[in-house]
């Protein structure tokens, strides 16, 4: 019973450095945008996110229910050490996109990671793969589509009310309006990322016996994934802050305003639903649909490229980690310390690498070293017979 009780304080520690990972891997989700047109300072912009992330988490426990009850079948033995590899394979997905500068999906590593531990530790039939469709694939599908449709509808909107308006009052008054629309993005990211790992500490407390099946998240859980979250918005996720907010297209206030609330709109009525959709997708979506919906259409198609391509592999890969810890930690006592030793091994040596390039509040607004942008990159919309125009930057080494 001993080991049982530190196993699961394990697992809990884990679930909230993932929750720590998830709130740096996504703090450009809310700040990117605002942050790039100058709508707020870098460090005020991650200081409301935290903020309201915190207060987020407090609004709703449907996606929590999504994870902790949904995604796999409770009744076929779930384990803390199967969850404990889930949170393996999730993190160190994490950590290595956010090293490539590369906004994947904090919600998708972590549901990876659950299905391919329990695949491995429970079987086939310990995954609930009608939830797994319906809950998360298709969301996954058709949310960047949706906030990339409101998005550019806003965009065209914005521009056609204000187009007899002087550009710069204009702009003023949506870098105000900015200010609270990526302040609703935090607030909705906290009603939806922070429930995830609720979830998880949630199926932990379930798998032992600690809580009844179906139980909701008991409150200083809810507390606890708050505040792990809210920390790591605070620390800033500035490489891909970066990446979001000048790696896709030059965003101006107009866009910006019009992006953040799409994107707002789109995830608060998701969370509301128990979908555990992904943020920064639709987050992507949004900037997208406003660098097509402005007035020279443009997107740097290469960091589309490279996103869309890890997106795809996220789930699959941080499941295979995962996949690979399960069968670890089923050995033993032994197995367990030795994943864990791993996940400490790579998390210090990404973030060493990390530290030969340093990105911060103080350069995070530098396009010339947004990784994977070519030089011909930017492509805006121009008639057939007219020569085309590019927007050269410089590939970070």
């Amino acid at each position: 019973m001993e080991h049982i009780s530190f196993l699961v304080a394990v697992v809990i520690i884990t679930a909230l450095a993932f929750d720590f990972t998830n709130g740096f891997h996504d703090t450009a989700n809310a700040s990117a945008t605002a942050i790039a047109t100058g709508a707020l300072r870098p460090k005020v912009a991650v200081t409301i996110a935290a903020l309201l992330n915190f207060a987020g988490a407090f609004l709703s426990v449907k996606v929590a229910t999504t994870i902790s009850g949904g995604i796999v079948n409770e009744k076929t033995g779930i384990h803390p050490e199967i969850i404990f590899a889930a949170l393996v394979g999730a993190i160190l997905w994490n950590l290595l996109t956010w090293l490539r500068g590369l906004p994947s999906s904090s919600s998708h590593a972590l549901y990876g990671g659950l299905i391919g531990a329990t695949i491995v530790g429970v079987g086939m039939n310990g995954v609930n793969f009608d939830t797994v469709v319906t809950k998360i694939l298709i969301p996954a599908v058709a949310s960047p589509f949706v906030a990339g449709l409101a998005s550019f509808g806003a965009t065209k909107l914005a521009y056609l009310i204000t187009r007899r308006g002087k550009e710069a009052t204009t702009d003023k008054g949506f870098r105000t309006g900015q200010i609270f629309s990526s302040s609703l993005i935090s607030l909705a990211h906290g009603t939806n990322d922070a429930q995830k790992t609720m979830g998880i500490i949630t199926l932990t407390l379930v798998s032992v016996g600690a809580l009844p099946k179906g139980a909701l998240p008991p409150t200083w859980v809810i507390v606890s994934a708050g505040a792990a979250i809210a920390l790591g918005t605070y620390m800033g996720g500035w490489r891909i802050i970066r990446s979001m907010g000048k790696g896709l297209a030059d965003i101006q206030p107009r866009q910006g305003f019009a992006s953040e609330s799409s994107v707002a709109t789109v995830i608060l009525t998701s969370s509301h639903m128990g979908f555990g959709l992904s943020t920064t997708q639709v987050c992507t979506g949004g900037i997208m649909g406003a660098g097509l919906g402005g007035p020279k259409p443009e997107l740097r198609w290469s960091m589309v490229r490279r996103m869309v391509y890890t997106w795809g592999l996220t789930l699959p890969a941080a499941g295979l980690v995962a996949g690979g810890a399960a069968f670890v930690v089923r050995q033993g006592t032994w197995g367990v310390v030795l994943v864990g030793a791993a996940l400490v091994a790579g998390a210090g040596s990404m973030w060493l690498i990390s530290r030969r390039q340093p990105v911060g509040a103080d350069n995070v607004n530098e396009v010339g070293s947004v990784e994977g942008v070519t030089a011909v990159d930017v492509t805006p919309a121009t008639p057939a017979n007219a020569a085309p125009t590019t927007a050269s930057t410089t590939v970070a080494a």
